[in-house]
């Protein structure tokens, strides 16, 4: 598989490599040690969710109060997606930017999000089936959410996606701005100084390992 890294630091694409023959399609479409090399560490997986959306629905912008946070590797089994990352860091170089990636049954790409940020998608046909490995388990008093259409954002549906069909939810959340104020975001210090924590953890695991054989 090719990863690279999006315009929005610690966010990925992930392209798999496919093998077709006579009898369909076989692929790895997560590796956690591929993954692991480009993070920086193993990500701990505890959670596995599927959504299944009708062409025009918006889902986001989530995210989770870190730590644990919830990172999140998000493809699209069937039918096709635009999926969002929203750079929600108090203080990073691109706050309130995003990057998106095409999702669907025919690249069968994914995105890897790590904690701190936010994720949103949009779905482009019927049916549209996402599943996620995230993190943690979801704790509802940790999750947050910004309002998918705030205009400071601003992100971009394509037309085939129709009139967006959002929950209340995600209408009534806050504006990026004024999640901002009221202390809700992350910051970009303290997101870097996690990640960091994360990679030394796994160093000093690898070293334990190592001294013990």
């Amino acid at each position: 598989m090719q990863i690279r890294e999006l315009s929005i630091p610690d966010s990925y694409e992930i392209t798999p490599k496919q093998f077709a023959d006579d009898r369909g399609v076989f692929l790895e479409w997560y590796r956690f040690d591929k993954l692991a090399e480009v993070v920086g560490h193993p990500i701990d997986l505890r959670q596995a969710n599927t959504s299944v959306s009708k062409r025009g629905v918006v889902r986001g912008i989530h995210f989770a109060d870190v730590p644990l946070g919830q990172a999140k590797y998000v493809t699209c089994t069937h039918g096709a997606v635009l999926d969002f990352v929203i750079d929600i860091r108090v203080g990073s170089p691109t706050f309130g930017q995003w990057d998106s990636v095409l999702l669907d049954d025919v690249d069968r790409k994914a995105i890897y999000i790590s904690e701190g940020l936010g994720h949103a998608f949009v779905a482009l046909s019927d049916n549209a089936t996402v599943s996620y490995l995230v993190t943690d388990v979801f704790n509802a008093p940790k999750e947050h959410g910004i309002n998918p259409l705030d205009t400071t954002i601003n992100l971009v549906f394509p037309p085939e996606a129709g009139e967006p069909l959002l929950s209340p939810k995600d209408t009534d959340a806050p504006s990026l701005n004024d999640a901002a104020a009221s202390g809700l975001l992350p910051t970009w210090d303290d997101m870097r100084a996690y990640y960091q924590s994360l990679t030394d953890a796994t160093v000093a695991k690898a070293a334990a390992e190592s001294s013990t054989n």
